[in-house]
């Protein structure tokens, strides 16, 4: 249903070889998943512990596989320490639910609630850090990671999504919305706003932080969604719609970078069509991970996969995040438990997201 660039139809090439470790199905019993959502673990050999993780989420026609293979984030994993969890859509055309009641709410069921219990399942069991949970996905996988910033943001730290809609926008009886994906829904900030916090009504705890990039000439998800999204997260977080910079060129050349404050970022692809090639490493700086090292101290995980005895416990190594080196652009610099610098290469200052999160901007 949803159109994918040629990058996804080489992934397989993309050599797994070097890994630490490899992919498995989570088989273990991780709470109410009611459309049977598929989960697979990639958790490298080297942790850091308390160990941060991100959920990836493939686009239409894709699977977790496909997903693992054709993204950085494995590699990642193993040089920063981070575990991996790549859910597998349902259905036959491999899309995600982002257009029910039941996964726009919270603990309201659907695909949505199946990724939210397995995360909290990983928290609970594998020494997950529950200050460290992530969502990133192309597509409708950048839908679904949407959804879930607007759904469960207790669960979630920060997002960062590829070609996607804002959140509720393919709200409606069916799967696919033609007006929102050809970017005629248009709607206020406040409306806009309101949509991402009915997912979660009372919520009033630290959202989390969101990341969307968008091409210009986007014709399966026009780039009008990309505007809809910068009205619907500033108004989220209460900032304004001028952004505070805006960066050309950045990450590469044709593409401009714009924040609206510590916790909107919006990224337009000149040129670039449906789907934004993943930037990892930029999604990492987002995250706040590009420091984190895995080693350290020792601690333990649990987990059920394919492969491994039902129940057997491993020992991870724990690490601390470098205290010596000064932290990059974009890189975490404080917040509760951090242990890494607060001190930021030039010309950039660290500035207090949230409690758990100071970034250098």
């Amino acid at each position: 249903m949803f159109g994918f660039k040629a990058l996804f139809a080489i992934s397989a090439l993309i050599s797994v070889n070097a890994l630490t470790s490899t992919l498995q199905q989570i088989t273990a019993n991780f709470g109410s998943n009611p459309n049977n959502v598929q989960m697979y673990l990639y958790k490298p050999t080297a942790l850091a512990t308390p160990t941060p993780l991100i959920v990836a989420m493939h686009y239409c026609t894709g699977t977790a596989q496909a997903y693992f293979q054709g993204t950085n984030l494995a590699q990642l994993a193993d040089q920063h320490g981070f575990m991996v969890i790549y859910p597998n859509a349902p259905r036959s055309g491999g899309c995600w639910d982002v257009n029910t009641n039941a996964t726009l709410t919270h603990n309201g069921g659907s695909d949505s609630l199946g990724i939210a219990n397995v995360v909290r399942y990983a928290i609970a069991n594998w020494g997950v850090d529950a200050s460290r949970v992530f969502a990133t996905g192309t597509s409708s996988g950048a839908m679904m990671t949407n959804v879930l910033m607007g759904a469960y943001p207790d669960i979630f730290a920060a997002g960062s999504l590829y070609s996607g809609v804002p959140y509720g926008c393919f709200e409606g009886p069916n799967a696919w919305n033609s007006q929102c994906a050809e970017g005629q829904l248009i709607q206020t900030p406040q409306q806009w706003g309101d949509l991402a916090r009915s997912g979660y009504p009372g919520y009033t705890g630290t959202r989390p932080k969101v990341q969307f990039w968008h091409g210009t000439v986007d014709t399966t998800l026009y780039p009008q969604n990309f505007w809809e999204e910068i009205k619907q997260w500033t108004n989220v977080f209460g900032v304004s719609q001028t952004p505070t910079s805006n960066v050309t060129n950045d990450p590469q050349a044709g593409y401009s970078r714009a924040s609206f404050g510590p916790n909107v970022q919006a990224i337009l692809a000149q040129g670039v069509g449906h789907t934004v090639p993943e930037h990892e490493t930029d999604t990492l700086n987002w995250f706040g991970l590009s420091a984190l090292t895995p080693g350290g101290g020792t601690g333990s995980t649990t987990t059920t996969i394919i492969g491994t005895t039902p129940g057997t416990t491993s020992t991870a190594p724990t690490s601390t995040a470098p205290s010596g080196a000064t932290a990059p652009h974009w890189g975490q610099c404080g917040g509760i438990g951090w242990t890494g610098s607060t001190v930021c290469v030039a010309p950039y200052t660290c500035k207090v997201s949230n409690a758990y999160y100071s970034q250098c901007l």
